[in-house]
């Protein structure tokens, strides 16, 4: 088994946000003396870094699922929780991010190309907010806290694309391995079979004191760039590389074979693979990058004279041509100093290129003047942050979704367990201009209303006539919510006693146990005992036992129990 790896499909999430806390703090004679419930942390993201280190993916082969740390609940006592670490991702540099959110074709995220670039592939969540931050002068005391919103998640497809100076493409055994071998301190697979080469090799030439690195294709034939034999797999390894070596064999016995056509035919595939690239802002198109002849395997007397016949037809193209031989070494050193020179023409104009298109970049930044993010006025132009659509449910009743990024965080933010959270997500919504586009398309009272989409999606019937409030604790609606009893100047909890007004509260509470005490003692004097088991005072309605009855009605019945002899 081979441990290159080009190509493999990770999932990622960032870690969620902390809850916020919803604290109350306690003193000595204040037992709620206000909010005091810290934020909760932000998750960390996950995120890729170009290393020149690392060299392939197989690590993510074998350990597909990366989730970042997520942050800890806000505590009382104004504590916020703690940030979730990100997850730095290390890959080779040359690699590339796709989105695999539509499985028929990937959208590109980001282009990892030179050493410490940096993708945020999976942000983390954001923490929630403590009753502390959610209070003002409306809403002293919250009784709730947000939620901390749960860590983005991912599926992407890492593709490394090598980053080569020189890469050499021909038939298969056409000698690239053995030159490649010949040429640096690199030890790729050689055999005397076609398709030896599975996995691009790199190696590293020394020419003097320029140093460039060589990128060993596998082979390709006609039809690779439709897929056949290993051409899809491995023609991007290509796109990174600035010079092409057409490495032609000049040994082989194969019918219809012969340098020229064997060129002709590698340039018709590298032709139509260029037309579907996409190549990164400043790099050069596979058609304008110079292209050299290595005319391999000349220590062949036949395979010699092939190649001395043919070399006058590459010249006239305008093509630099090379006679090597990997076996006796002839023609190696030229050639790796020729590659040189070439190498150092081809990086100073690659980096013109890019300072030109990075000053060409057009950067797009956000109006200065931002218009409202709710309805407008009528005759105004608004801009909404949500859109609403109307749907249908399989039963045929309407179904109103929205969608949009404040919404759907809000959503996920609100602990609906809890009635004063409900009631200021229905405040914000309604802040926003929800309600408003809701009656605006139609929407009546009881209708269904979605928010999000997804498995995130909270569904909910419409009632507009619902305050959204808190509630009052005798269960009656506020004005305006966030009010709380316990905290207003009259009621007497909000601040502190006065002595006076703590010995006339003593004193009425000695005097009404005085007069209780003396009530118990003129009872025991006339000789009256209460037992709470006895009902001795049937006329007594405030008694336990008592029933209450009427005196004549009692004497009656006293008469007749006495007739009876009772």
């Amino acid at each position: 088994m081979s441990d290159f790896v080009d190509r493999v499909t990770v999932h990622l999430k960032g870690g969620d946000g902390g809850n916020g806390s919803a604290g109350v703090r306690r003193e000595k004679y204040k037992p709620l003396a206000g909010p005091n419930g810290g934020n909760g942390g932000d998750g960390g993201s996950v995120i890729f870094v170009a290393d020149r280190n690392t060299t392939s993916l197989l690590d993510y082969r074998f350990m597909p699922h990366r989730v970042a740390d997520g942050g800890t609940m806000g505590l009382g006592d104004n504590k916020d929780g703690s940030k979730g670490a990100d997850l730095i991702l290390p890959v080779p540099c040359g690699t590339v991010v796709f989105d695999k959110k539509d499985k028929r074709r990937l959208e590109p995220l980001a282009d990892l190309r030179h050493p410490g670039d940096r993708f945020v592939a999976a942000a983390g969540g954001a923490g929630g907010l403590g009753n502390v931050s959610l209070a003002n002068k409306t809403r002293r005391a919250p009784g709730f806290a947000l939620l901390g919103e749960p860590g983005e998640e991912r599926d992407v497809v890492l593709e490394l694309k090598s980053i080569a100076d020189v890469a050499l493409v021909g038939f298969p055994s056409a000698g690239k391995s053995s030159l490649i071998a010949a040429m640096s301190a690199a030890k790729p697979k050689i055999a005397d079979y076609p398709f030896t080469t599975l996995v691009p090799n790199l190696g590293v030439v020394q020419a003097g004191s320029m140093r460039y690195t060589i990128a060993d294709v596998p082979g390709l034939i006609p039809g690779a760039s439709q897929g056949k034999g290993l051409g899809l797999e491995f023609l991007r390894h290509i796109e990174r590389t600035e010079i092409i070596a057409h490495v032609i064999d000049c040994a082989t016995l194969e019918p219809n074979r012969d340098p020229m056509a064997d060129y002709e035919a590698l340039e018709h595939e590298l032709a139509q693979y260029a037309d579907s690239l996409d190549l990164p802002l400043g790099a050069i198109p596979i058609a304008e990058r110079p292209r050299v002849i290595i005319l391999n395997k000349v220590d062949v007397p036949e395979a010699k004279e092939l190649a001395e016949f043919v070399r006058p037809d590459f010249e006239k193209l305008g093509l630099k041509v090379f006679v090597v031989s990997t076996a006796s070494h002839e023609g190696l050193k030229e050639l790796g100093f020729a590659l040189a020179n070439l190498v150092n023409e081809m990086r100073r104009k690659v980096q013109e290129r890019e300072d030109a298109a990075e000053a060409e970049r057009v950067v797009i930044k956000p109006l200065e003047d931002r218009q409202s993010a709710r309805r407008a006025p009528a005759g105004k132009k608004g801009v909404l942050e949500f859109s609403i659509e109307r749907e249908e449910n399989p039963d045929g009743t309407p179904l109103f979704v929205i969608t949009g990024t404040k919404p759907e965080r809000w959503v996920l933010q609100t602990n609906f367990d809890n009635d004063e959270a409900v009631g200021y997500l229905a405040d914000r919504l309604a802040k926003l201009g929800v309600e408003d586009e809701l009656r605006r398309k139609g929407a009546r009272p009881g209708d269904e209303v979605q928010i999000g989409r997804g498995n995130r999606a909270v569904e909910f019937d419409w009632d507009p006539s619902i305050a959204a409030g808190a509630e009052m604790l005798d269960g009656s609606q506020l004005g305006a919510r966030g009010k709380d009893l316990r905290l207003e100047s009259e009621n007497g909890y909000a601040r502190r006693r006065t002595n006076s007004e703590r010995r006339e509260q003593y004193k009425a509470m000695m005097d009404a146990k005085s007069a209780v005490r003396a009530a118990m003692e003129a009872e025991r004097l006339a000789g009256h005992w209460a037992d709470p088991s006895i009902d001795d005072d049937r006329h007594d309605t405030t008694s336990l036992f008592g029933r209450g009855e009427d005196p004549d009605d009692a004497g009656k019945a006293d008469d007749d129990a006495e007739g009876r002899g009772e």
